[in-house]
This record gives C-alpha cells, sequence and structure tokens, in this order.
C-alpha cells in the first residue's frame, strides 16, 4: 500500500478543506439546527454551496454527477468534511444517504436508479433504510427480522414496525428490509408518500446531525410494485452486507474529522490557558492526553485506509470493516472525551463545538452495529480460520 496522495487528491483535499472552514463552518451556530438535525432549508443552503463548489455527492459514479471517488479517496474526503459538525450534510454524504447511494449504484435497475438514485445523488431529496425493529424484531441481530412481505398478485404487501430509521421525516423514499414467505429477506423500494406508511413518532436521541433525526414508523398494508423490488427476492440479507461494510468505514472516515477537530479546538486551548504558573500543555497531565490523542488519531486513520485499500482491490471486508468500526469508534471516542476534560468547564458548554461532537458521538458505538457484536463475529471468524 502507497500511503503518498496524488497531487490531484491533495488539490482535492484542500479545496475540501478551504469550503469546510468558509463555508461550512460559519453555519455551525445557524438557528436552523434543531433537535432532530439541520432543517431542510438548512440542508438545502449547505447542499446548494457544495455543488457551487464541485463538492456535492463526490463519492458518486461521475455519470451521475459525483467524482467517482475511490475508497481511499474517500477517506481524504470525507475526513475533511467530518471536521465540521456540518459538512457531511453539506457534500451529501452523511447517513444514510451516502450507503444508499452506494447500493442503489451497485443493485438498482437502470429505472430505478433514475427514479430514485439521480435525484439523491443531485441532493435534491433524501432517503432512508427501513430495517432495524423494536424487540423481538431485528436489531443487531438481523435475521430476527419481523417485517413481512407476501405476494398478491403484481405487488408485495409490507406490514411492520422499524425504529431508529435516520432521515425518515422527509425522506422521499425508504429502502425497506422484509422478511419472505419463505423465510428469505428482500429490499424494496418505495415513496414515503404512498398509503401504508406512518411515521408514528421521532425519538429523542443524543445526536443531532441527521436531517430527519431518527423515527419510529410502520407499515399498514403497504403496496409495492414488483417492478420497486431492489435488486433479486431473497437476497437483502446480502444486499445489506453490500450496503454496511463499505458504511462503516465511511461512519470512520467522518468521525475521524470531528474527532480531530476536537483535538485541535483542545490543542489550541492548552497552549494558551495558564494554571498554576504555566500553560495547560505544559502540565504533564494535559500532555499526555495530547499524546495519546495523536496515537488514537493516527491508529484511526491506518485501519480507515488499509481497509479503504481493501476495497479497492476489490475484496468484501467483511471482517477488516468490522474490526474498523470497533478500533476508529472507540478511538475516536477517546479522543473527544480526552478533549472535554483538556477543556474543562469549556468543554462541557456550547461555547465550544467539542460538547456537541461528544453528545452526537457517543452514538457510533452503537450505529452500525455494536462493537461487541463486531467482536463477537470476528471471533467466531477467527476461530473457524476465516479471519
Amino acid at each position: 500500500m502507497d500511503f503518498s496522495l496524488s497531487p490531484a487528491l491533495l488539490e482535492l483535499q484542500q479545496r475540501t478543506r478551504r469550503f469546510i472552514a468558509e463555508e461550512v463552518m460559519p453555519l455551525e451556530r445557524d438557528p436552523r439546527q434543531t433537535v432532530h438535525g439541520p432543517s431542510e432549508a438548512l440542508r438545502g443552503d449547505l447542499v446548494a454551496r457544495a455543488r457551487a463548489a464541485g463538492l456535492l455527492t463526490p463519492h458518486a459514479s461521475r455519470e451521475l454527477g459525483g467524482l467517482g471517488l475511490s475508497h481511499v479517496e474517500k477517506a481524504i474526503v470525507f475526513e475533511e468534511a467530518g471536521y465540521s459538525t456540518l459538512g457531511p450534510t453539506a457534500l451529501n454524504i452523511h447517513a444514510p444517504d451516502e450507503g444508499n447511494i452506494h447500493l442503489l449504484e451497485q443493485v438498482a435497475t437502470p429505472a430505478q436508479q433514475e427514479r430514485w438514485l439521480r435525484p439523491l445523488v443531485q441532493g435534491f431529496t433524501r432517503s432512508c433504510f427501513a430495517m432495524t425493529e423494536p424487540a423481538p424484531g431485528a436489531g443487531a441481530d438481523p435475521s430476527m427480522l419481523a417485517t413481512t412481505a407476501v405476494r398478491d398478485g403484481d405487488e408485495y404487501v409490507i406490514n411492520g414496525r422499524k425504529w431508529f430509521i435516520t432521515g425518515a421525516e422527509g425522506a422521499a423514499f425508504a429502502i425497506v428490509m422484509a422478511r419472505m414467505e419463505d423465510g428469505s429477506a428482500s429490499m424494496f423500494l418505495t415513496d414515503m408518500d404512498r398509503p401504508g406508511i406512518r411515521i408514528e413518532r421521532l425519538m429523542d436521541t443524543l445526536d443531532h446531525c441527521f436531517t430527519g433525526g431518527h423515527a419510529v414508523m410502520s407499515f399498514e398494508n403497504l403496496r409495492v410494485p414488483a417492478t420497486d423490488v431492489l435488486g433479486e427476492l431473497g437476497k437483502g440479507f446480502k444486499y445489506a452486507q453490500v450496503r454496511l461494510a463499505p458504511a462503516r468505514l465511511t461512519h470512520c472516515m467522518r468521525w475521524l474529522g470531528q474527532a480531530r477537530r476536537a483535538h485541535d479546538e483542545a490543542l489550541a486551548y492548552a497552549r494558551e490557558r495558564q494554571a498554576f504558573g504555566k500553560t495547560l500543555g505544559e502540565h504533564q497531565g494535559v500532555s499526555f492526553m495530547l499524546a495519546d490523542n495523536d496515537m488514537d488519531l493516527h491508529t484511526a486513520r491506518l485501519h480507515i485506509w488499509h481497509t479503504a485499500w481493501l476495497l479497492d482491490q476489490g475484496q468484501k471486508c467483511n471482517f477488516e470493516s468490522s474490526r474498523a468500526k470497533v478500533v476508529c469508534s472507540e478511538a475516536e471516542w477517546r479522543v473527544v472525551d480526552r478533549c472535554v476534560q483538556i477543556l474543562g468547564g469549556q468543554g462541557v458548554t456550547g461555547e465550544r463545538i467539542v460538547a456537541r461532537i461528544f453528545s452526537d458521538m457517543r452514538s457510533f458505538r452503537i450505529y452500525d452495529g455494536p462493537s461487541e457484536v463486531h467482536r463477537h463475529s470476528m471471533g467466531r471468524k477467527i476461530v473457524a480460520g476465516r479471519a
């Protein structure tokens, strides 16, 4: 693996960094932010700025209007976008749309791509991915999927209940995972305004970074034409892995930018704040925390780059993406936690962005699979000699 960046990628990195600093960070205190994420008006403003800068949806193919970035190239750009809490929204690389774009490019028919994917890439619509369910349905264990899809002529009738569905409020369409009559799982595309879809409520969560929040939603005799099946019937769990392995990694990329931002804030404070006759940074306890931050940031970046490189070689990387998800979510969380400690009172108030990052990031150790589930999966593969 070559760790050097091409001149073109370096230029894109710097262009993204300037865009985030000049166009996005000044809006971090914009009143159009809500407890359930940036409002549609704020998202529209951010997306328009990224479109004008030629940075919108960079991971999508060039044919669809993106930059066609490789996984390694995404690692560079997504980290820069993540430096602001609003950066992923601006570049249209936030969850769940980023993962849905990847899945639809891989699996959707040309007609489905024109109908749902192209407007999503262009930033005109949002989407959601409806898989997680309340107990006793699917959570960390997708095999517990309880939502059903039953064939009725040229349609499928879907019934079930989902929750923690990111971005559902205001989404144009959903990808719904449901169990078939033979016990297999399939994915279905549906416009969100179809009869039978109901958003029951938005959940109160620690994070406030996703437009549309996290919803509880139900499907009551939702009818989906057979033409709107995503991919092949019965391959829903396979497609979930097509989506989730890269999506786990892009979470790591974006949150690495957030952790680096927190570290930079804490470092600047440690250099200037005086206590007990010298700056905070001159105290060994604080300097050790800054050193630990540097090691955690570097470790996370190496895991991201290595897994991204393997994905670019065509490997599935289910094991490697699980490993990166655990290492990065825990390392990046440690960085932000230390930064709160270094900042002291400033770290637990809205005076600094770090408190917001702290609140948003805690969920990362749970989203896309808790650390414990990934460790369990990795352990079984190691024992079986499949790692």
